[in-house]
């Protein structure tokens, strides 16, 4: 049988959600069942684009959907008391990234997870990227010997926080919404948790240009406990006419070699009249048409949705969730990510490096 799944938050991501779980269906996988959506337009929107149920309310949802899962994509101080009460009635459950924007609340999520044994799992969808996983490969296989030292970029345009997320990118920052992909994938590749952190921010263009109030930028330097150090330089301010809405790229250096990606220019490029130079990261989604001609979409920004779908059939069909522990973002990632992200924070606020509790 397809695992019948319910979403909470039918937002601009929420939506690549739908689509994972829609066209799972047409494998007999999974079944997107019910949405919980607060707005009405956007509610209304859904009920007419996927059929499905629509609720205002997602305790409701969890009540009488009939659902097995539920994924959580909803702004990410929000997070937490979905989870808990997706837990409490039972159900497997897949958080959009950051598990929780505090230790002491990714601590709740983990321990409410394993007390209702159902499978906790976030979207750090950097690991899919074939690019990463490649990546990660050839560490593990020590092709690069000691893994010493990489830098990071993640760089949104502005109106990301100041037209996309402006109701809650003073909840949320570059460090936040940014850097926790790569604080997860660079802890995936070497193996390695963090140690100390040391960060500084910079305020003025969001708060004074755009009455948004949070970090314009936030620079991070990083280290592993195995010695590794990285540096993760994110921010949300470049400009509108930049030809992508997000730069990227990750460099790692070994004492047996050195990998570059640039994960923002993947060797696709167009220029269209009205819209201008633009790039392409085909990796992430690209709009595909199946057999049947259905709209369907690849991609590791679909296909690490498509796992937790994958993983709660697999339990369905005998599997533990400790057998599958290791294949996936769990919620100790998440823990280890938020752990990063708060430190970085204390930083910037004391000016001093932070030492990271085990």
């Amino acid at each position: 049988m397809p695992v019948k799944v319910g979403v909470v938050g039918a937002g601009i991501f929420g939506e690549n959600h739908l689509n994972a779980f829609r066209q799972l269906s047409y494998l007999g996988v999974a079944e997107l069942t019910a949405v919980s959506e607060v707005n009405e337009q956007r509610a209304q929107w859904v009920e007419e684009t996927y059929g499905c149920l629509v609720y205002r309310d997602y305790n409701e949802m969890f009540e009488k959907a009939g659902i097995d899962a539920v994924t959580v994509v909803t702004p990410d101080h929000l997070h937490r008391p979905i989870m808990l009460a997706a837990a409490a009635a039972g159900k497997h459950v897949l958080v959009e990234k950051p598990l929780d924007v505090t230790i002491e609340g990714c601590r709740e999520m983990v321990d409410a997870a394993k007390k209702a044994n159902v499978l906790l799992q976030v979207d750090f969808h950097k690991r899919f990227d074939p690019d990463h996983i490649a990546l990660e490969r050839r560490v593990a296989a020590g092709e690069f010997g000691k893994v010493l030292y990489g830098a990071v970029c993640m760089e949104d345009t502005i109106e990301v926080p100041s037209e996309w997320l402006r109701r809650w990118a003073p909840s949320s920052s570059p460090a936040w919404f940014l850097g926790v992909h790569f604080y997860d994938l660079v802890r995936w590749v070497i193996k390695s948790n963090a140690k100390t952190v040391f960060a500084k921010g910079h305020k003025g263009l969001l708060r004074d240009e755009h009455g948004v109030d949070t970090w314009d930028a936030i620079n991070a330097t990083v280290e592993f406990e195995n010695g590794a150090v990285f540096t993760f330089d994110t921010s949300w301010i470049l400009p509108k006419s930049f030809e992508a809405i997000v730069n990227q790229e990750i460099r790692l250096v070994g004492t047996k070699g050195m990998w570059e990606i640039d994960s923002q220019y993947r060797g696709s490029r167009s220029c269209v009249e009205g819209e201008g130079m633009r790039t392409w990261n085909n990796n992430f989604k690209r709009e595909d048409v199946d057999k049947r001609g259905r709209k369907i979409f690849r991609g590791y920004g679909i296909e690490s949705i498509e796992d937790f779908a994958y993983n709660v059939q697999a339990l369905q069909q005998g599997a533990t969730i400790e057998k599958l522990k290791g294949t996936y973002p769990d919620g100790e990632d998440g823990l280890e990510v938020t752990k990063i992200g708060v430190a970085v924070h204390e930083s910037i606020s004391t000016g001093m490096p932070v030492n990271i509790a085990p």
